[in-house]
């Protein structure tokens, strides 16, 4: 579903991501772990076309993100750690926005629309302006705006920050069955706990090198997710 085959960011004299290789096969929910500055969200931006790389290659579903990275937009739906959102458009105008890009039927968008907005117990606010909106009603809103296509690919960056416990709940469920339908998820998280009981493989970063990959079991082996990273981040 998603390959990056020896990913490098420069910054000036710093490599903010150093010969990073992954791979995410469909139906899994990969975790990516990291102090902050590791390379995580510069690796998630390159995914998504946001940021241009010195080399390597990502292709998603097979499109390179390169040379057709429409194809891969088509895809993939990429929900950064700070929604950047259109704050003059209400929260129901902001959802079409979205689908029209996307062309989503009217029927199958309002379906969407309203099994989501009742799920995060949104639907009563979506009229109002983005801008009176708190910081987890934007996240929600996102995440809305994110499942609207039905992407084979889910590009997450710190996706829980924000959310109320329900909220989190959801989201666990949303993408489990995400990946149970064929879908794969790719998303960084400082929330270790609940990487160790989502995810299906983990990799660790550290200043831009992947340090350990693999299954959950194989990263962690009898210890927790915690104390791997810990220890990790002390070598």
């Amino acid at each position: 579903m998603l390959k990056i085959e020896h990913l490098t960011k420069t910054y000036g004299d710093k490599k903010a991501v150093d010969d990073l290789t992954l791979h995410i096969a469909p139906k899994e929910i990969f975790g990516f772990i990291g102090h902050n500055g590791a390379g995580k969200s510069t690796t998630l931006k390159s995914v998504a076309g946001i940021l241009q790389f010195d080399s390597g290659e990502i292709t998603v579903n097979g499109h390179s993100i390169k040379t057709d990275p429409i194809a891969c937009k088509r895809d993939f739906a990429y929900i950064p750690d700070n929604p950047d959102l259109y704050d003059f458009m209400s929260g129901i105008k902001y959802l079409n926005f979205v689908a029209d890009i996307f062309a989503i039927p009217a029927a199958e968008r309002q379906e969407k629309i309203r099994r989501y907005a009742d799920l995060f117990e949104l639907t009563s606010d979506l009229a109002q302006p983005i801008s009176a909106y708190s910081h987890g009603m934007k996240q929600k809103l996102a995440l809305i705006s994110g499942w609207m296509h039905s992407p084979k690919l889910i590009i997450m960056d710190e996706p829980f920050v924000g959310l109320d416990p329900k909220a989190s709940h959801l989201l666990k469920e949303m993408m489990r069955e995400h990946c149970d339908n064929g879908g794969a998820i790719f998303f960084s998280t400082h929330v270790l706990e609940v990487a160790e009981k989502l995810c299906d493989k983990v990799a660790i970063i550290k200043q831009g090198k992947l340090i350990r990959q693999g299954t959950m079991e194989e990263v962690k082996g009898d210890e927790s997710l915690e104390e791997v990273f810990l220890e990790l981040e002390e070598e």
